[in-house]
């Protein structure tokens, strides 16, 4: 059995605490970095986003349609202008001049088709627009709340990183004062169990918070005092302080 002195055990305790201490700040980091509002805000943007990508397309395809209805327009108001100029030129056989005046015709009436199809792309595209502008400010929101709670996370991450960095620095320095050996075991102990040592008060493993069976105390009774024992119920080294064994005030 390990061995180790009553009074360096009980300094165990104490690191106990500090990496009681380290786990629970490691905790508050992991509960941080997955604070439910980024996530939330995270699918709220992607969802934004993909809102947004379509309105642009539809923008795009509604501009391209606008541009290809006020070619078609401007290439009929070009034929007209040519027809016109040879009419009143006043060139031609007269029944050229009549086909001639029949075409006009026939194109402005075009024309006016092919201006009242520009006038409805035209009309589409401003609501088009309208649609993308009130998406963005909707993207851009999500964004800004996206990061003012990034920046509070961030802030709060620092300073658990900040006293982190503080703990650990205090508990390499105080495991360093510990008997080398009692630490290995604690050492040991503690990434096996996940706790290290506690405290064994008035019968009781604070490890487990279990009441230790008689045949168990006896055994413990047996031990020696620099005997290293441990909870058989949470496997950490069980720290006798002198009411160990005492009945519970309120028990």
């Amino acid at each position: 059995m390990a061995k180790a002195a009553p009074a360096e055990q009980l300094k165990l305790l104490e690191l106990q605490g500090l990496d009681a201490k380290l786990k629970s700040l490691a905790n508050r980091r992991r509960a941080l970095d997955t604070d439910p509002r980024i996530t939330d805000l995270q699918s709220a943007l992607s969802v934004a986003n993909g809102e947004l990508g379509a309105a642009k397309v539809a923008v795009h395809d509604a501009e391209a349609e606008l541009k290809r209805a006020e070619a078609d327009v401007e290439q009929v108001a070009s034929r007209i202008e040519r027809d016109e100029a040879r009419l009143n030129s006043g060139t031609g056989l007269s029944k050229d001049l009549v086909a001639l005046q029949k075409d006009i015709a026939s194109l402005n009436k075009r024309r006016s088709d092919l201006e009242d199809v520009e006038l409805e792309v035209l009309e589409r595209l401003d609501l088009l627009r309208a649609k993308q502008a009130a998406q963005q400010l909707i993207v851009d929101n999500i964004q800004g709340s996206f990061g003012g709670i990034r920046a509070e996370l961030d802030e709060a991450l620092a300073k658990v990183d900040a006293e982190a960095r503080e703990v650990r620095s205090k508990r390499a320095e105080f495991a360093a004062s510990l008997d080398s050996g009692l630490l290995a075991v604690y050492e040991k102990t503690l990434a096996k169990r996940g706790v290290g040592a506690a405290r064994l008060f008035h019968g009781t493993s604070e490890a487990s918070g279990m009441k230790l069976s008689p045949g168990d105390l006896a055994e413990i009774k047996a031990a020696a005092e620099d005997d290293i024992v441990f909870c058989p119920d949470s496997g950490a080294i069980l720290v006798r302080s002198a009411e160990w064994n005492a009945p519970s005030p309120t028990g």
